[in-house]
């Protein structure tokens, strides 16, 4: 891992891995149905603290730099980190995709609480957080790992927001989920 990696415009950089990413994701939205598509993105805003709001524009600027660094960073294919960073990368992709096939299968009128959400109230922001640390590790730079831990801090307000809005949606079903599933994996 390095403090102040070299910034460069390459083939083997780490924008390769952000493709793979964004094909297979790409690929899911267009095969699952509409309505699927519809409730992952179209949820109601209107309620959000200019606080949840400001937290989420930060969170999403600190993504923005976080791609500008995997982008122009090379992998660091000769590293110690770059095959746990792989392990980690694949791992969270396949949890990612598993993750939106349950939110798929899921009926429209209940919680999402199958597969991964047994575990997990929100497993695919977990998982985008596990393939993301896995690209750091790849790419072997400090800063890209902490510019993901800033974004993933500011982006809390997001997943607080959605819990809040599922819970004005679908009542007492979603507070019995909450009390019996942690948020992230094992913790809240």
């Amino acid at each position: 891992m390095e403090l102040i990696p070299a910034l460069e415009i390459g083939w083997g950089n780490g924008w390769v891995l952000l493709a793979l990413l964004y094909l297979v994701y790409g690929f899911l939205l267009l095969v699952f149905p509409k309505d699927m598509t519809t409730r992952l993105y179209e949820y109601d805003r209107s309620s959000w603290s200019r606080r949840q709001r400001a937290f989420y524009v930060i969170g999403k600027l600190f993504v923005l730099v976080y791609f500008t660094l995997v982008i122009l960073t090379p992998l660091k294919t000769g590293a110690v980190v770059f095959i746990p960073g792989i392990i980690l990368f694949v791992l969270g992709l396949g949890g990612f995709v598993i993750a939106l096939v349950n939110f798929r299968n899921t009926p429209l009128d209940q919680p999402v609480a199958r597969g991964l959400y047994r575990i997990s109230r929100h497993p695919q922001v977990f998982m985008l957080f596990i393939l993301a640390l896995g690209i750091c590790m790849a790419i072997g730079s400090w800063p890209a790992l902490f510019i993901l831990l800033l974004s993933s801090l500011f982006g809390r307000a997001r997943t607080l927001a959605e819990e809040e809005a599922c819970l004005e949606r679908y009542g007492d079903s979603y507070r019995a989920y909450m009390k019996r599933v942690p948020r992230y994996l094992g913790f809240c």
